[in-house]
Order: C-alpha cells, then structure tokens, then sequence
C-alpha cells in the first residue's frame, strides 16, 4: 500500500475526522470509532494466514483489506495512527488474568497515549472492554459503558486493570517495541493451550450492543444485555462475515479440533 496516503485511508477506514489537535476528547472519538468499525477477530488463525508484527503488513491489513485482528494486530496499526497524528503513544505488555491468575509474558498489547491533560490506556484489542480510553494516572472507579473500571498498582510495580471488580490484565509500565511482542503472538496463535487456537470469534461493538460470530453461532446482543443466538447454515455463514463485520472471504475458517 501506498503510505502517502494511508493515514486518510485509515480515518476514512474507521470513520473518523483527522483532529484538529493530538488531544484526550479526540482520542476518545477515535478510540470509540475503532471500536465500532474494525473488528475482533482471530480468523487468520484458522484460515492459515501469517501474522506479520511490522507497520505496513498491519495496514494492509487493516486498511487495505478491511480486516480486523488480535491485540498485536489492533493496538499495533492504532498505535502507527495515533503517532501519525501527534500523539505520543508508548506499545506496553500485559499479562491476562486467567483462572490461576495472570498469563503469559507479552500476552497482551495495549497503548499508554500521553496527552496534555494527561497519561491514558488505550486498548482497541482486548474485545469486550472499555469503550473509551482510561485514566492510567488515576485509582479511582471509571465509569464507561463497557464497565466500571479500575487502575490499581501492584507492589511491584505494575498496574492492574479491573472491569467490574475482577481483573482483566496485568500492565508493565515499561515501554516495548513491536518486536518484543513476536513470542507471545507466536505462543498465541500456535499453542494448544491458547485461547485463539481453541476458538474462531469475530466480533465488532455496534451503536446498540455488539454482533459476535463464534464458529456458526451468532449472537447480538443489545445494550440492556438482551441476546438474539442463532446457530447459522453453512451458506450463511460467509454472507454473515460481510454483512455484520465487512470482511469478505472466499471460504469459511475451520476451527482444528487438535491444534499443535
């Protein structure tokens, strides 16, 4: 892809104005926009796909394909956009809270955009999470649309990010490269113990609640929490993709049963 014009093409791609200034109400506008146009999804995974850690193969993906990704691949290219407005944006690794508590190093990739109001997390990659960018110098509850959340520090230094009570990820305040993060996406992608490797999901936040395809069954849910579950034809299916999160695909992704 031509880079002359990619960061017009990106704000066009997620229907959002260049800002007037690299501010926090501009992030917030831009953060909500991602969110609601580019899509969650690990179907490279599953279509056999590589998955590239560089600035352009993201655009092209992003942009140039439409497509969507994981949180390597999501706050990756959001980050190249932020630092081509003017923001000052810093790649940090998390660690998600599973049942016996936090995963894997560079299990996750979020943002720490600095603006002059203020240091904030920007997280356009983790799925159902904030819709807005949080407060990272703050420890008091955020209300947000997607939860109520919270920043609390650990004793050595890190920085836990709570949604309704229960922790989400484990945030290292040292800023890392894209790069540092190729073994967690390798471990991500290939694992058999990795939640991408034993799911196909896609899904998008919409005006009125959020549209997910898990394998052949979607799900809209509305923002009162009510859902409309149907399991989908194989015919369905490839239509589904295009009307609910604009991904056009020339066959369906199958879940391996035995990955690795």
């Amino acid at each position: 892809m031509d880079t002359a014009d990619v960061w017009l093409r990106y704000l066009r791609r997620i229907g959002a104005a260049r800002p007037a200034s690299p501010d926090a109400d501009a992030l917030r506008t831009l953060h909500l926009s991602h969110l609601r146009t580019v899509p969650f999804e690990n179907l490279s995974i599953h279509l056999g796909e590589e998955i590239v850690l560089a600035e352009q193969p993201l655009l092209d993906k992003i942009v140039g394909a439409r497509r969507g990704g994981f949180c390597y691949e999501l706050n990756g290219a959001f980050a190249a956009l932020l630092a081509a407005l003017g923001y000052d944006v810093q790649l940090l690794s998390a660690r998600v809270f599973g049942p016996d508590g936090p995963g894997i190093p560079y299990d996750h990739l979020a943002l720490r955009v600095r603006t002059p109001t203020g240091p904030w997390l920007a997280d356009v990659g983790f799925g159902k999470h904030s819709h807005y960018p949080l407060r990272l110098d703050s420890r008091a509850d955020q209300p947000d649309p997607g939860g109520v959340f919270r920043v609390v520090e650990t004793s050595e230094g890190d920085l836990d990010i709570l949604r309704d009570g229960a922790p989400q990820y484990r945030l290292e305040q040292r800023p890392r490269a894209l790069a540092d993060f190729e073994v967690g996406c390798w471990w991500n992608r290939t694992s058999p113990a990795s939640h991408f490797t034993r799911s196909l999901v896609c899904s998008l936040l919409t005006d009125t609640g959020r549209v997910t395809l898990s394998g052949r069954t979607l799900v809209i849910t509305a923002d009162d929490g009510t859902r409309d579950e149907r399991e989908l034809r194989e015919a369905e299916v490839l239509p589904a993709y295009r009307t609910h999160f604009g991904i056009t695909l020339d066959h369906e992704p199958e879940l391996d049963e035995h990955p690795g």
